[in-house]
């Protein structure tokens, strides 16, 4: 039987037709109608944030973001981490300005705050970190150095969807925080994305932007483009936000199965859950140390392939061993994601992964 990386969650048919039913009776398909308004509410309330808008996928929603914030028109350089999708750096560059890298923390992947301050020069204007697997970063240093620096702070927080840290949604953090809906994640509206913000101020920038610069009928204010989200994919995201308490529960179970069969095996480094942090259990990592274990994340991976069990080298390569940014970075300036890039591998994780099927990956990496 074959394993896939993730399995996308998804409602039943009957409740996604009874949710598109009003959209065929409309005929209003896109440009944020009731249906798109709908899903917007729904999510502020389920992510405790203030204000939220809607894409039509991350990166577009991060790409606005940062243009939304006027990074671009101050120009410079971007602190940001080289662990993380591509998405993330592409963001950067395509709004003109220059990532600089910062290495990440061993313990749970995400930007290591004591190396940031050493990176900020005269060009900084913004930190971008990245919260990955579902850890946050350390929210409370961030804040602390970008008041310090008076930077602007977009978190990526396409891993984090639904986690808090003390009861706080973490779309509060920083100046923004972009969400990603795609249809790998725990969450999703098949494609999709969203910006949360506290600032009202960002709301019609961010508003008009996605919609061509559009701010009037007869008027066009910025130099936008099209990131909306249509009707089609707000309703699936309706559907699968009913459910999500569901569905972490089921991805709890298994997360815990795999930490059973894990834990204190020599050579095997898992995720430690960190204090007050809600996880969403979007993904289930392992770190292999090839030295201590006896076989390298390669080797498992070929060999739960063999057995049809497909895993993801998560993030393989870091960004600045890519072929559009190695000739600009070097990977020794960043060694920690370049070690973790090589070692981890992220094990299948969905909602309908039966304990069964866990215990089978789990012994054959075990044996």
């Amino acid at each position: 039987m074959t394993i896939q990386v993730t399995r996308s969650s998804m409602p039943t048919l009957e409740d996604y037709i009874e949710e598109i039913k009003p959209i065929f009776e409309s005929r209003q398909l896109t440009n944020m109608g009731p249906v798109y308004k709908k899903f917007q509410h729904a999510l502020i309330d389920y992510l405790k944030v203030q204000y939220l808008s809607l894409f039509t996928n991350g990166h577009l929603a991060l790409e606005t973001a940062i243009q939304a914030l006027g990074l671009k028109e101050k120009g410079g350089e971007v602190i940001t981490t080289p662990f993380t999708f591509v998405s993330t750096t592409h963001a950067i560059v395509r709004n003109g300005l220059i990532p600089v890298f910062c290495d990440i923390n061993f313990e749970h992947y995400t930007i290591d705050v004591q190396k940031i301050e050493n990176l900020i020069t005269e060009k900084t204007v913004a930190i971008i970190p990245v919260h990955v697997y579902g850890n946050l970063c350390d929210v409370d240093s961030i804040e602390k150095i970008a008041k310090k620096h008076n930077l602007k702070v977009i978190y990526d927080g396409a891993h984090a969807f639904g986690t808090t840290y003390k009861g706080i949604g973490v779309g509060n953090f920083g100046d923004a925080t972009m969400f990603s809906f795609h249809a790998t994640k725990c969450f999703h509206s098949v494609e999709g994305g969203a910006v949360t913000f506290s600032d009202p101020s960002y709301r019609k920038k961010l508003h008009n932007l996605k919609n061509f610069g559009i701010n009037g009928p007869e008027d066009v204010e910025d130099i936008g483009g099209n990131a909306k989200l249509d009707e089609f994919r707000a309703a699936m995201g309706i559907c699968n936000l009913r459910r999500m308490d569901e569905c972490i529960n089921a991805r709890r179970k298994i997360y815990e199965r795999y930490v059973e069969r894990f834990s204190n095996i020599s050579g095997i480094k898992l995720c430690t859950p960190q204090t007050n942090v809600t996880q969403n259990y979007a993904y289930f990592p392992v770190y292999f140390d090839k030295n201590i274990f006896g076989k390298s994340r390669d080797d498992i991976f070929d060999l739960l392939r063999k057995h049809e069990i497909y895993t993801r080298k998560y993030f393989y390569p870091a960004i600045n061993e890519t072929s559009c940014y190695k000739q600009q970075y070097s990977y020794k300036d960043t060694p920690v994601a370049h070690d973790v890039a090589l070692n981890i591998l992220a094990l299948p994780m969905y909602e309908e992964l039966s304990l069964t099927d866990v215990d089978r990956i789990c012994n054959l990496i075990l044996n």
